[in-house]
C-alpha cells in the first residue's frame, strides 16, 4: 500500500458517545467483519479485553484497518473516560487526523479531545452520533460547537427528520439529499423545502472557505464564477489540512446510518501521512531532525503501544515513521542500545493478528516478542541511529496500597504489576520501605480498579485496595537561633560541648549544613560531629516524631574545654 493511499484516523470524544460502535459500523460497511457487534453483547472487534466487556466501556486503544475506495484506513479507537487518558495520548500520537464523536451535547471530553488535536496539530472533523434517537437535536449541538470552537466548525451535513424520526440527510457540499431504507442504505431524494435556505447559506460558507485557499479561486469567487468539482474538493481538503475548517458530519453508528459517508469523507478529504506526518527526532550526535514518510528511506519505527498478555506474549504496536519494514530483519533500539529480531510483521484487527509481507512509510502495524523494546522506543538501522521524540504521558493522580488476599502471592503480584506497567505508562507501582506497603498509582479510582481486575483475569492473583499509610514529615517555618549544651562531670575527664545554631527553612529536602565561625576558638575537627548530631536528631522531629525535611542549619558559635571536649560531646550538644 502506497503512503498516499493510507489514512490514520483516531476516534476521540467523551465517554459513551459511541466511538467503538462507530468503529464497528465502519468495519462492517467495509466488509472487514460480517456482522455488527454490540457493546452490550461484549462482541465488538475493538473492545476485546475482558475488563472492557465486563464494564462495557473502552479501556485500551485498539487498531483495525479497513479498505475503502482502494484506500487503507487505520481506525484507532480510544477510550473517552479520563482515567484512561494515556491510551488517548497513544492513539492521537500516531494519527494523521481525528474524528471527534459527539452525542447529546458538547461535553468536557469533547473539549479535551479538541485540545489534544490542537496540541498535536492534526486536522479534525466532528461526527454528531446517535441521530436516530428522538431527543437528538443536531442544531443545538451544532450551535454549541460553533460557540465553543469557533466559526471554523461548518455543517457539511444536515439531518432530515420526520416526526423526530431520522430518515435521511442533506449533503450540503454537493447539494444532494439522501433517504435511508430499512437496511440503512441511501437513495437520493429531493432536499426538503424547509432546509433549502439553510443549505444555501452553509454551502456559500463552504465556498468562501474554498476561495480562501487560493488567490485565483478568491478572484473567481468575487467575480461570481462557480468552482469546478475538482477545485472544490482540492480547496476543502486544503482548508481541513490547514486547520481552517472543522467539518461537522452526522449519522447513527448503532443503526449504521451515514457511516459509509464518513468513510467516503475520510478518503476524499482527510490527509494521508505524506501530506502531514512529521516526527521530531534526534540523530546520533543529538541534533534535532524531522522525519517524514518516505518508503524508499531507511526504516524508522516508533513503538506507541505495548500489550503484555501472559498467554499471547508481548506485542509491540508501531508506526512506520519512514522507510519500509519486512519480516526476518534485525533493527537497532537506540533507547536501549540493543538489537531486536523482527521475525514477522502484522496488522491488528482488534486482538486478531493479520500477517503481512511488509508495511510502508506511514502505516501502522505490530510485532511480537521484542525482548527489550517498550512504548516510546525507536527501532532503526544500527548504522543510522535516530531517536523519535516520545509521547509525553501525564503523571498519575491517585495512589492506593495493595494487599494480597492470599499469603504467598507477593511475587505473583509484583510480576503482574511489572507487566501491566509496561503496557500503561500512566500506571506506576513502588514498594514503600517505610511502612512495608506496595503502592500503585494511576489516573483515578476506576483506573486502579481496572488494574486490580487485570491482575485477577490475566495473572490469577487477587488483591484488596486500601488507603495508603501517610508518610508525614516535619519542617521549620521561620528562622531561629538556639543553643545546645552538653556538660557532664563524673570524675576524671568530663564531657563538654556548647554550640549555637541558626535554623531556617531550606531549599533542599536533605539537611543543608554550614558554619560561620570566626576566630578559630574551636578546632574545626568538631564541625563534622555537629553535623552528625543534627543528622541523627532530624530523623525524629519534635512535633510528632516524623523526619524533618527542608532544614538549613548554620553553626554560628561554639565553646569548648581543652580537656573535657570531644567529638561525642559536640554531637550530643547538636
Amino acid at each position: 500500500m502506497k503512503t498516499t493511499d493510507l489514512r490514520n484516523v483516531v476516534l476521540l470524544g467523551h465517554g459513551g458517545v459511541g466511538k467503538t460502535t462507530l468503529a464497528e459500523a465502519m468495519l462492517f460497511n467495509a466488509k472487514a467483519i460480517d456482522r455488527l457487534g454490540r457493546i452490550a453483547d461484549g462482541n465488538t472487534t475493538l473492545d476485546y479485553d475482558a475488563e472492557e466487556q465486563k464494564r462495557q466501556v473502552s479501556i485500551n486503544t485498539a487498531v483495525a484497518p479497513i479498505e475503502w475506495k482502494k484506500t487503507k484506513i487505520n481506525i484507532i479507537d480510544t477510550p473517552g473516560y479520563f482515567d484512561f487518558v494515556g491510551e488517548m495520548y497513544e492513539g492521537i500520537f500516531v494519527a494523521d487526523s481525528a474524528v471527534i464523536v459527539v452525542a447529546g451535547d458538547v461535553a468536557v471530553g469533547t473539549e479535551k479531545a479538541f485540545d489534544a488535536c490542537e496540541l498535536h496539530n492534526i486536522p479534525r472533523v466532528f461526527y454528531v452520533n446517535k441521530m436516530n434517537e428522538e431527543t437528538s437535536d443536531f442544531n443545538k449541538i451544532y450551535d454549541e460547537l460553533v460557540n465553543i470552537f469557533g466559526n471554523k466548525c461548518v455543517a457539511f451535513h444536515l439531518p432530515i427528520k420526520v416526526d423526530r424520526k431520522f430518515e435521511g440527510f442533506v449533503d450540503v457540499l454537493n447539494h444532494k439529499a439522501y433517504k435511508f431504507d430499512m437496511d440503512g442504505k441511501v437513495t437520493e431524494t429531493d432536499i426538503p423545502s424547509n432546509l433549502q435556505a439553510q443549505v444555501e447559506e452553509l454551502n456559500m460558507k463552504i465556498m468562501e472557505i474554498v476561495a480562501e485557499t487560493d488567490d485565483e479561486l478568491m478572484m473567481k469567487f468575487f467575480e461570481g464564477e462557480s468552482f469546478t468539482p475538482e477545485e472544490i474538493k482540492k480547496g476543502v481538503k486544503e482548508a481541513i489540512n490547514a486547520k481552517n475548517c472543522y467539518p461537522v458530519l452526522l449519522g447513527s453508528a448503532f443503526e449504521n446510518m451515514a457511516v459509509g459517508q464518513l468513510n467516503d469523507f475520510i478518503v476524499d478529504y482527510l490527509p494521508n501521512p505524506a501530506e502531514i506526518c512529521k516526527f521530531e527526532a534526534e540523530d546520533a550526535s543529538g541534533n534535532k531532525i524531522e522525519i517524514t514518510p518516505d518508503s524508499s528511506a531507511d526504516p524508522v519505527l516508533f513503538v506507541f503501544k505495548t500489550i503484555a498478555d501472559p498467554f499471547v506474549g508481548k506485542l509491540s504496536l508501531f508506526k512506520v515513521c519512514t522507510g519500509t519494514v519486512t519480516g526476518d530483519t534485525t533493527l537497532h533500539n537506540p533507547n536501549k542500545g540493543t538489537e531486536e529480531k523482527i521475525s514477522s510483521v502484522f496488522t491488528m484487527m482488534g486482538k486478531k493478528q493479520i500477517p503481512v509481507q511488509q508495511l510502508t512509510a506511514g502505516d501502522i502495524g505490530a510485532v511480537a516478542k521484542l525482548s527489550n523494546t517498550n512504548t516510546n522506543d525507536t527501532l532503526c538501522l544500527k548504522s543510522k541511529p535516530v531517536k523519535v521524540k516520545g509521547i509525553n504521558f501525564p503523571q498519575p493522580q491517585i495512589t492506593l496500597a495493595v494487599a494480597p488476599k492470599a499469603k504467598g502471592d507477593e511475587e505473583k503480584i509484583s510480576n503482574g504489576l511489572s507487566r501491566l506497567s509496561e503496557e500503561d505508562l500512566t500506571f506506576k507501582y513502588v514498594n514503600d520501605p517505610e511502612f512495608g506497603q506496595l503502592l500503585i498509582s494511576g489516573m483515578g479510582e476506576q483506573h486502579l480498579d481496572v488494574i486490580v481486575g487485570k491482575l485477577k483475569s490475566k495473572y490469577q492473583v487477587q488483591v484488596d485496595l486500601r488507603d495508603p499509610k501517610v508518610p508525614y514529615r516535619e519542617t521549620i517555618r521561620k528562622k531561629v537561633k538556639v543553643q545546645g549544651k552538653h556538660k557532664k562531670q563524673s570524675g576524671g575527664h568530663g564531657q563538654y560541648g556548647d554550640v549555637w545554631i541558626e535554623f531556617e527553612p531550606g531549599t533542599k529536602e536533605e539537611l543543608e549544613f554550614g558554619e560561620k565561625i570566626f576566630g578559630g576558638a574551636v578546632p574545626k575537627n568538631y564541625f563534622p560531629a555537629v553535623e552528625k548530631g543534627l543528622q541523627e536528631s532530624i530523623r525524629k522531629g519534635v512535633l510528632a516524631g516524623y523526619p524533618v525535611l527542608y532544614l538549613k542549619a548554620t553553626l554560628v558559635d561554639d565553646y569548648y574545654h581543652p580537656v573535657d571536649s570531644s567529638e561525642m560531646a559536640f554531637m550530643i550538644a547538636a
